[in-house]
């Protein structure tokens, strides 16, 4: 994938903030040492800060930014750039706050494509539930709304602005998130069936192949949908999924292992 681009947007064009935009009141506490600042001299402090790694420095200058130029394109961008760094610094459900906000504040504005992709970056999660520490936890507490989130934003940016510069990044993200969360429902499904609970396995199983039909995990729900199936005794919805599973996958490695004879589970890799 490609990396995250930088949160400037070529839109900005900061010598048009006037400056007779300058608010000329000071802080009665003497402890502002903006109070004397123009817009642009704020803008480009916070931005050295965020360069040289001060993050929560520079989201305060950003901040500061947002009350002295409101109504500008430049607090657009310096609410947008706080939302970057905010995320860089770890305060991700800020973030997500200061983003939400934006979008429903600028609805029209240049930089909207930019907001709905740091949104979904936001939410986007490399792991997805299955790497890391998966033996040790139980996988049915696992949460995946923030994938299933960094999903619809992605969405939203390619239905609005196919032709967006993050139009590309965004629809591999998206594939990326649909096999990943396609293949957490199979490892679900494969805990619970490990663990006798084949209701519950099937069920999990059956979801990741109504909602996920294009994945690569498809084929292993279907055999896990098919074994629950043959363990609760349900013969006639096995033998319907068995016919759809060799329909749609003919050389499936794992056919024989499952409706086979075999005495140790193809599942059981534990």
């Amino acid at each position: 994938m490609r990396p995250i681009p930088s949160p400037w947007r070529s839109w900005l064009a900061v010598s048009t903030i006037s400056a007779a935009a300058v608010v000329a009141g000071c802080d009665t506490t003497g402890r502002d040492e903006t109070a004397r600042w123009t817009p642009e001299r704020i803008y480009t402090e916070a931005k050295e800060e965020a360069s040289s790694g001060n993050y929560e420095k520079a989201v305060k200058l950003y901040e500061r930014l947002e009350g002295r130029a409101a109504g500008s394109v430049l607090a657009q961008q310096a609410q947008i750039e706080r939302a970057y760094y905010l995320w860089k610094s770890g305060e991700k459900a800020q973030a997500l706050s200061t983003l939400e906000r934006f979008i429903k504040l600028h609805p029209t504005s240049p930089a909207l494509d930019y907001a709905l992709y740091l949104q979904g970056l936001v939410n986007f999660n490399d792991n997805l539930g299955l790497l890391g520490n998966l033996a040790r936890q139980d996988l049915s507490e696992r949460d995946q709304q923030a994938s299933r989130d960094a999903y619809q934003s992605f969405r939203q940016l390619l239905e609005q602005f196919p032709q967006s510069t993050y139009a590309e990044d965004a629809r591999q993200r998206m594939n990326y998130i649909v096999n990943s969360l396609a293949a957490y429902e199979v490892h679900v499904a494969r805990y619970y069936l490990r663990r006798g609970a084949f209701v519950a396995a099937a069920n999990r199983a059956q979801q990741a192949v109504q909602e996920f039909q294009s994945s690569p995990s498809t084929e292993e729900a279907l055999v896990i949908l098919a074994q629950s199936y043959d363990r609760l005794g349900l013969t006639q919805l096995r033998d319907d999924t068995e016919r759809v599973l060799r329909a749609n996958f003919p050389d499936s490695s794992i056919q024989t292992d499952t409706f086979g004879k075999k005495k140790t589970p193809w599942w059981q890799v534990w």
